[in-house]
């Protein structure tokens, strides 16, 4: 990069928010990763009136929807922290919703965090922790 191109950079007034250009930054690395680890893509930023899933995969024969949590490091807290029980709820209910839409309901389901670290806007560490979570109570049989 020469210096006309950083100063660029340095001042230029993004088009986009930060938190929104972060959180592409981590969806992007985590679909990568995922895929790497031999899950199928489906479809990315599913919404309903409920919600909003970020990434949703197949592996075998379960459904996996995947809340990315897109940090920059030196953080104390991990930012799966940050999906308390209210998100879980807000993300079975839209997990439900994304179900509503196939032919047949019948099928596994598992929710997964992904962390993503990022410094300096670069990716730094991608960590996959499955079945964090099962569907929220309210929610879900037995």
């Amino acid at each position: 990069m020469n210096i006309w191109q950083s100063i660029r950079r340095r001042f230029a007034v993004s088009e986009e928010p930060e938190h929104l250009r972060r959180g592409r930054i981590g969806e992007a690395a985590a679909n990568k990763q995922l895929q790497r680890q031999g899950l199928k893509f489906l479809t990315a930023n599913f919404r309903s009136k409920n919600g909003e899933i970020d990434l949703v995969f197949r592996d075998g024969n379960c459904l996996v929807f995947v809340e990315v949590k897109t940090r920059t490091s030196g953080g104390w807290v991990r930012p799966a922290g940050a999906v308390n029980a209210r998100k879980r709820r807000l993300l079975s209910r839209t997990a439900l919703d994304y179900l509503k839409l196939l032919p047949d309901r019948r099928v596994n389901i598992r929710f997964d965090i992904v962390e993503v670290l990022l410094t300096d806007g670069e990716v730094t560490e991608v960590r996959h922790l499955p079945n964090t979570f099962s569907l929220a109570k309210p929610f879900r049989h037995g």
